[in-house]
């Protein structure tokens, strides 16, 4: 496949490379992480974790698009990538995380979201994009429906209570709408200021 690198307006999302395995690592043993991710830390080796990682850039799968978020100066802070890609449906599942904690709340999280959903819906068919958030994190919530996901029930998974959000095509291209003309009208008046976004 060929490279990618999106940039949004605090992220940029680029493929992985077997450099990141050793963040990544970091980050899949963390607790805490891995409570807002509803899995158990990871128990591999490092040398085990690397090996598969390798596997997973050599032979990437299908139905799968992984990328690295990082800062625009460079820094990984994270992950973010949409998986169970069903062409006939026209839907895939979207999943982030922001695992250097010195960027949580800040933007960065909303921004990638915002940036992957634009990559998905100009460069595919794909109409649906959904996700799973736990019940309790009020704070991803909130950054979801930001982006334009929408609530449409709890579900139970694995043990797991989850919030299943989602974000139709035609949805996203009226907000789209929606932000293109309040740029426009902002820049005319002259009191269009990025950073308040």
């Amino acid at each position: 496949m060929k490279p990618i690198l999106i940039k949004g307006e605090l992220t940029v999302l680029r493929d992985k490379r077997i450099e990141d395995a050793e963040q990544d690592y970091k980050w899949r043993v963390d607790e805490e992480l891995a409570a807002l991710d509803a899995t158990t830390p990871l128990r591999m080796t490092y040398a085990s974790y690397a090996r598969l990682i390798e596997d997973e850039l050599k032979y990437p799968a299908p139905w799968s698009r992984r990328f690295a978020i990082e800062t625009h100066d460079g820094k990984l802070i994270g992950n973010c990538m949409y998986y169970d890609i069903d062409n006939v449906k026209g839907q895939a599942e979207l999943g982030i995380l922001i695992g250097d904690r010195d960027y949580w709340s800040k933007g960065y999280g909303t921004d990638a979201v915002n940036t992957l959903v634009s990559h998905i819906y100009t460069t595919t068919g794909l109409k649906r994009i959904y996700l799973h958030t736990l019940t309790w994190n009020t704070r991803a919530q909130k950054s979801f429906a930001k982006c334009g996901f929408v609530a449409l029930r709890e579900v139970r998974r694995s043990g797991y209570d989850f919030l299943l959000m989602e974000l139709m095509r035609d949805r996203w291209e009226a907000l789209a709408e929606e932000r293109d003309a309040f740029r426009g009208e902002s820049t005319a008046s002259g009191g269009f200021d990025k950073s308040a976004e």
